[in-house]
Formats: structure tokens, sequence, C-alpha cells
């Protein structure tokens, strides 16, 4: 299942990726989305989250994962000639054939701010359920990726 968000920022591309790559910031967000537990690391442009989540899931879902979901992300950050960002993205549910792959850019809007794009494409391998579990994961990160903006455009 394609996933496709948009969002913009009143800050340079600079700023957006320097909190954004903030362990700090990042922390925050896993804490402000309600982990149970969580460990941040950012090296060298690579920011990776493992993150333990109460299974905000349909119940057909929470059959196969449990009470809770383990989600690993990983986004691997580089810089363009043009100033722009870009990254590698992987969002994976630990244990489970759940994952999305993509890529995150931050651009310069042209007048002043960024524009912050992720788009991915969001798979579950299971026979016969996996196109209904989809929709369901599609939307944990669409949730996750809105209450982060949301947060971030507090600190900036």
């Amino acid at each position: 299942m394609k996933l496709s968000e948009t969002f913009t920022y009143d800050a340079g591309v600079d700023e957006v990726y320097g909190l954004i790559t903030s362990e700090a910031f990042r922390t925050e967000t896993a804490e402000d989305q309600g982990s149970i537990d969580y460990d941040v690391n950012v090296e060298d442009g690579v920011v990776t989250i493992v993150r333990s989540m109460p299974a905000d899931l349909p119940d057909f879902v929470k059959k196969l994962t449990g009470p809770t979901v383990k989600v690993k992300q990983t986004e691997k950050w580089s810089q363009k000639s043009d100033g722009s960002r870009v990254a590698d993205v992987k969002v994976s549910i630990v244990g489970q054939p759940a994952e999305m792959l993509g890529t995150a850019a931050l651009e310069d809007d042209g007048k002043g701010g960024t524009v912050f794009t992720v788009k991915g494409d969001v798979k579950v391998s299971i026979p016969l359920l996996g196109r209904k579990i989809e929709p369901e994961i599609h939307k944990q990160i669409v949730r996750s990726l809105n209450a982060e903006v949301r947060l971030g455009k507090t600190k900036i």
C-alpha cells in the first residue's frame, strides 16, 4: 500500500534537519507518542529508533501482534548538492512480516521554509490477511508522522 505524506515547517532545511536528527528530540517524540520503552541512536546522519508501543490496532491484528508492538525505524540521511536532504527509510514491526520501505526528503520551499515529504510502500507479507492489515499499519505510520511533525513545529 502506497504512503505519501507532505508537511511544511516555517524554518530552513538545515534547522529542520538539525531537529529531526537530534537524539533529544527523537527521544521526546517517542515519549510523546506513548512508547512503553525505547532506544534512540543518532550517528553520522543515521537515525535508529526502536520502541515498544501499545498495539493500537483492530482485534484481528492484535491476535497476531499481541497487546504491544516493537517498531524499528531507520533513516539514513544524506545531503544533495542543492542543500536539500534525503533519506532511505525503513520501518518494521520486529518479529512480524510487516514493514514500510521508502524515502524522506527535506527541501527548501523557496520562502524560507521547508517541505518534508515521506513516501513509501507498506507491505505485510501474510497470505490472505496482508492486504487487510496494510491499511492499519499505514494508519499508524501516518499517525506517528503527524504527531512528530506537530511536536517539531513547537520546537522551531
